[in-house]
C-alpha cells in the first residue's frame, strides 16, 4: 500500500532486533512510515537519503557510539525531534539525554502505547498552525518580535536580528514560547515544565536547566551573561526582553 506523502516517518535506531521488529509492526499498522536500523552508521545513511520526521534512539548501541553520541551528532545539524530508549533508567541518564536535546526519554520494557502517545504530542506540537482564510496581519497572536528577533509560531521559526533562522528542538520551541508569552514574570520551574507539556519527563530541576542553557545558547549574545532570560535565585526563571508585537 503507499503511504500519502504528508505521512510521518520514523526511524528506530536500536541493536536489538526484536524490538526493531516489534517496533515496525505496531507503527506501520497505526499508519507510519518506519524504518529500522541496528547502529549508527545506518541512521546516518538513512538520514542522508530520506526526510526522517522523529527519531526512536536506544541508548545502548555497538560500534563505540551510543545513544548519548548519536543525540549530539544528529543535533549539530537537525531538530530532529528524538526519543530515547533504554533499558537503564537513570535520573542521569536523562538529564544528560535532555541536555543533549532529546525531546523524550523512555525506560525499557516500555508500553508501545505509551511511545505512540508521547510520540504523537511531539509530532503534533511540531506541526504548523493551519492557515487562515485571510491571510494573518504581521503582528498578531501568531508572531512575536522581541529585541530584533521574530517567532514565528505558525511556521516554528525563529529569526535572529540580521533575519537568519536559528533552529529550535521542541523543547526549545516551547520553552521560548513560554518566556515570550509571560514577559517580566518571574517562572517556577514547575510552572515551566507544565507550561511547556513536559510534566511526562518528570520534574527535574536540572531538566528545565538544561533545556534553557540550551536556549541561551541560540538567543543570547552572551550566554554566560544572560540578558533576555535571567535566574532568579531560588524561585526559577525571567523573561526581561522587550516584547515589541
Amino acid at each position: 500500500m503507499t503511504l500519502p506523502e504528508d505521512t510521518p516517518h520514523i526511524l528506530v535506531v536500536d541493536d536489538d532486533v526484536r524490538i526493531r521488529q516489534m517496533l515496525m509492526r505496531y507503527f506501520e499498522d497505526e499508519g507510519y512510515k518506519v524504518t529500522a536500523v541496528g547502529d549508527g552508521a545506518g541512521m546516518r545513511a538513512e538520514l542522508r537519503i530520506a526526510k526522517v520526521d522523529i527519531i526512536l534512539l536506544d541508548l545502548s548501541l555497538p560500534g563505540g557510539q551510543d545513544g548519548f553520541d548519536l543525540a549530539r551528532e544528529v543535533r549539530a545539524t537537525s531538530d530532529i525531534p528524538i526519543i530515547m530508549l533504554t533499558g537503564r533508567d537513570d535520573v542521569l541518564d536523562r538529564i544528560i539525554g535532555i541536555e543533549l536535546g532529546a525531546d523524550d526519554y523512555i525506560a525499557k520494557p516500555f508500553h508501545l502505547r505509551e511511545v505512540h502517545a508521547r510520540l504523537k504530542s511531539i509530532l503534533r506540537r511540531r506541526q504548523p498552525a493551519r492557515p487562515a482564510a485571510t491571510a494573518p496581519v504581521p503582528n498578531d497572536d501568531r508572531t512575536v518580535r522581541f529585541e530584533g528577533w521574530f517567532l514565528d509560531r505558525s511556521r516554528r521559526q525563529l529569526k535572529n536580528p540580521d533575519d537568519i533562522e536559528v533552529e529550535l528542538t521542541t523543547g526549545e520551541f516551547e520553552m521560548l514560547c513560554a518566556f515570550v508569552d509571560h514577559p517580566g514574570r518571574v517562572m517556577t520551574r514547575d510552572f515551566l515544565m507544565d507550561v511547556t507539556r513536559g510534566r511526562h519527563l518528570e520534574a527535574f530541576d536540572r531538566t528545565i536547566d538544561a533545556q534553557i542553557v540550551r536556549l541561551r545558547r541560540k538567543i543570547e549574545a552572551d550566554a554566560k551573561h544572560p540578558q533576555l532570560i535571567k535566574a532568579v535565585r531560588g524561585v526559577g526563571y525571567v523573561f526581561t526582553g522587550r516584547i515589541d508585537g
